[in-house]
This record gives C-alpha cells, structure tokens and sequence, in this order.
C-alpha cells in the first residue's frame, strides 16, 4: 500500500509541460480567432459608417434656414453621432462643381451661365438605421421637410454591403461554434491523459480514507493555477503579436479597440482556470467512480 505521506504529497501532481503547452496553445487559438472578430467588428463598422445620405437643398435658402435645417437634422436619431462630434457636413453648390469637375475634367462652367448643382447635407447613417427599408422611410421623411429638394444614397451599395455582412456573419459564427467545441475537447483530453498516471494513487488514498472533496482539492487548484498560468501566457504572445502588427502594417492601428481587447484577454484568463478545472473535476470524478477492474 502506498506510504500516506508520500501519497499526499503527490495527490494532484500531472506533467507541468505538456498540460501548459496544450492549454496555452488552444487560448492562444481562441484568441487569435477573437482578435480576428474585434478587428472584423472594427472594419465592419468603418465601412457602415461610409454609408451616407446626401440632402439636396432648394436653391435660394438664406443662412438662417440652412441653420434651422442643419438643427433638425442633427437631432434626428438616425444621423450617426458620437461624444464628440455629428457625422453631418454641408457642401455649397460651388463646393459640388469643383468636385465635379475634378473628378471629370469638364468644366460645364465655360458652357453654362448658372451652376445646376445645388446645395446639400451629407450624413452617415446609424448603424441600427441602416437597412434597406429603413433607409427608404428615411428618405421619404426627409423629402417632406421644408428647403429640402431631393434625397439620395447608394442603393446598390447598401444592399450590397448587408448582404455581404450577413454571409460572413454566419460563416464566422460556424467556425467560432466549431473552435470552441474543439478546444474543449483538447483540453479535456490533455487533462484526462495527464491524469491518468495518478489513477491508482486516487484509488490508494481513498483505501486510506481520504474523503473525495481531499482528493479532489490538490488536482483542482493546481490545474485552475495552470489554466490561468496558460490564460496569461497566450495573452502575452497574443499582445505581443498586435504591437508588432500594428509597427508593420499601416493602418492597422485604426481597428484596434483597446476595451475589446482587454476584454478578450481577461476572457482567456478565466476560461483557462475555468475549463481546467472543469475537465480536471470531470476526470478525477471518473477515477473515483471506477472499480479497481477498470482501472487496470
């Protein structure tokens, strides 16, 4: 029978190495995966906020009316906003002809006495405002509002983008499904192999009469300690892995959101500790629950 001294001093040891490296090495996926998602999320974003709306003016409108009008709009909830700013400009008809005539070459000003071109309000929309039957009531109610002529997007665009939206979102939604059960299976397999060398010591201490909540403890605090262990570490080298993305590709930096990210981390942190434990909790169960037949 084993020594009792040495059984308790050995109760809950498994191989350092393999455990962390498996355990950090799946965070470490998780988490790629998930900086994959904040900086999609990001982009996402981005390209919704070039969504806009181009209000056409009535000619001869004084600045007092301009004003009004630009009231109104900036109240509207549909006109994208943040703390610091309204995502709404104003471009004169002189302003239009020479993007006009930049982006062409012809100058209609040689052959045409008046400028055709009118006044507008340009604004992103809200991102909860910007489907393609909200945007056509949004349009129509803009239409009534007085001063203003004509209202116009990019239907095609619009579409376009929420369907292309909609496809990724459910792609990334299946591998993240797939990710995660795969995960779960890795580490629980780590774990169960890693403990089963200490199977008959389990079987030993309970012919001793060590109670299961005794044998339990030792396992389960040092696989929640290692699955943190390996949470941090896959967060390090994820973190490190950003700084130098964001020194080599330009524009990288724009997408990042640094509350996600220590979200993302903090997450990694926790489900290590969490799912070693679990899978740890699930084994030893296990080993306590066999015969002595089954356990050879």
């Amino acid at each position: 029978m084993a020594n009792p001294a040495k059984a308790k001093k050995q109760l809950g040891y498994f191989k350092f190495g393999s455990v962390l490296f498996s355990t950090t090495l799946s965070l470490f996926i998780v988490g790629l995966f998930g900086i994959i998602l904040i900086q999609a999320s990001s982009l996402t974003k981005m390209i919704r906020e070039n969504i806009e709306i181009q209000v056409f003016l009535d000619k001869g409108l004084s600045q007092q009316q301009l004003g009004d009008l630009r009231k109104d709009l900036a109240k509207k909830p549909f006109v994208l906003q943040t703390e610091d700013s309204v995502y709404l400009r104003f471009i004169s008809n002189k302003e239009a002809a020479e993007t006009f005539i930049q982006n062409t070459g012809e100058d209609f000003t040689k052959f045409l006495e008046d400028n055709p071109l009118r006044d507008s309000y340009v604004f992103s929309v809200s991102e909860e405002f910007q489907s393609s039957e909200q945007l056509t009531l949004i349009a129509k109610e803009l239409e009534t509002q007085p001063g203003v002529f004509e209202v116009s997007y990019m239907t095609d665009l619009v579409d376009s983008i929420n369907k292309n939206l909609f496809k990724v979102s459910l792609i990334m939604g299946g591998f993240i499904l797939i990710l995660i059960i795969t995960v779960i299976m890795l580490i629980n397999n780590t774990i169960r192999l890693a403990l089963f060398s200490q199977r008959f010591l389990i079987r030993s201490m309970q012919l001793v009469g060590a109670t299961r909540g005794f044998i339990r403890k030792p396992f389960l605090i040092r696989a929640f300690l290692f699955g943190v262990l390996a949470g941090i570490l896959a967060s390090g080298i994820l973190y490190s892995l950003l700084e130098y993305t964001k020194e080599n590709i330009e524009g990288f930096a724009s997408l990042q959101n640094t509350e996600l990210m220590l979200l993302l981390f903090v997450g990694l942190t926790v489900t290590g500790g969490f799912l070693s434990g679990i899978s740890t909790l699930r084994s030893v169960n296990k080993y306590l629950n066999m015969s002595l037949d089954e356990l050879y």
